[in-house]
């Protein structure tokens, strides 16, 4: 299991990366908190954290359950797609929104894959 922790690591302190970005963003494109909107760039920005959260909630637990019945090195490895994919899509996002389509591929397929393994897992321990 310490692939699936280090992976989990890896994803929380990218998480962070992002928000710290975000921070970062709001600065040079002079956006006062609480706002979020009023400068495209910062909303590109901003939105790729968030979109990173919503997809965040669902990897996390998806990756420690498809672990727990599924080889954890080959789990955590599908973790890593995700976190790679997560930067694809920020610099994708960030560039054009409109070429976000690889990063995002590469983040939710991982998601929907450990979500799988998870549901087989689960039902083969049951059977």
């Amino acid at each position: 299991m310490v692939w699936v922790d280090l992976v989990t690591l890896l994803a929380v302190l990218e998480f962070l990366g992002m928000a710290w970005l975000v921070g970062k963003a709001r600065v040079r494109h002079k956006v006062r908190a609480p706002a979020t909107t009023g400068n495209e760039q910062f909303e590109r920005w901003f939105r790729v954290q968030q979109n990173t959260l919503e997809t965040l909630i669902m990897f996390l637990p998806a990756l420690w359950i498809a672990a727990h019945y599924w080889p954890p090195g080959w789990m955590a490895l599908l973790g890593m797609v995700y976190i790679i994919g997560r930067v694809v899509y920020l610099f994708g996002y960030v560039r054009d929104p409109r070429t976000r389509g690889l990063g995002y591929w590469l983040s939710i397929v991982p998601v929907g894959l450990l979500v799988a393994l998870g549901f087989a897992g689960i039902i083969k321990s049951l059977l």
